[in-house]
């Protein structure tokens, strides 16, 4: 039954037009979306144990640092003002994010993954990177065209930024083994609709040799 459903499934959208291929530009930027230890490390109430996903992530980033690629790192951090009070209203659901405080160790990137002073971090309130951020006015500032999207979780901060991103007018590519969730279910459905509908889902090896092979950026 599970694999008659999937056939239905994939015929449903390719009669829809969904799944194309989209273009990859010549002027990439890498998006890190919310690796900070929050979400990274399951001691803390919003995290889980995302250590293959900073791997991962850390290998894309080298790749792009050969190919003097723009890196940005995102982090949700909220006043205790916020946190505590309503001005929030997705505190209101996702309760489990008030301990996400300025200044605390959730809010802080993992210090496995390869930051350095020149990357772009972007603070937010929400779950995409784009919104409430200057992120799209920066992208476009610096000629980029195309972004790869990481992080965490899949179902949340990662769709919402390819959503976000496609409509800003960048094209979206998702390494697989670059983003994390808490549970296989919301990232599995996640990913096939992201690809359906968004941005293509590549391999690592797929997405660095992009990242190395790509031509446009001469400084």
């Amino acid at each position: 039954m599970s694999a008659q459903y999937g056939r239905e499934t994939d015929r449903t959208y390719e009669r829809a037009g969904f799944g194309a291929p989209v273009r990859r530009g010549s002027r990439p930027a890498i998006i890190v979306v919310d690796l900070t230890r929050g979400f990274t490390e399951d001691g803390f109430p919003s995290g889980t144990d995302l250590t293959e996903v900073v791997d991962s992530t850390s290998e894309l980033i080298a790749a792009g640092r050969q190919a003097n690629v723009p890196v940005f790192f995102t982090a949700i951090s909220y006043t205790r003002a916020e946190a505590e009070g309503d001005s929030v209203t997705w505190l209101q659901k996702a309760q489990g994010m008030r301990s996400l405080l300025d200044g605390s160790e959730e809010v802080a990137l993992d210090p496995r993954l390869p930051y350095t002073d020149e990357d772009l971090l972007v603070t937010k309130k929400g779950a995409s990177a784009f919104f409430g951020t200057s992120l799209a006015a920066q992208l476009t500032g610096l000629g980029c065209d195309t972004v790869l999207v990481c992080g965490a979780t899949t179902s949340g901060c990662v769709r919402a930024t390819a959503v976000d991103a496609v409509q800003s007018g960048f094209s979206v590519l998702v390494p697989r083994e670059c983003v994390g969730d808490r549970a296989a279910g919301p990232h599995d459905a996640n990913l096939f609709d992201i690809q359906a509908k968004y941005g293509d889902v590549i391999g690592l090896k797929e997405a660095a040799g992009y990242l190395t092979d790509h031509t446009g950026r001469t400084s």
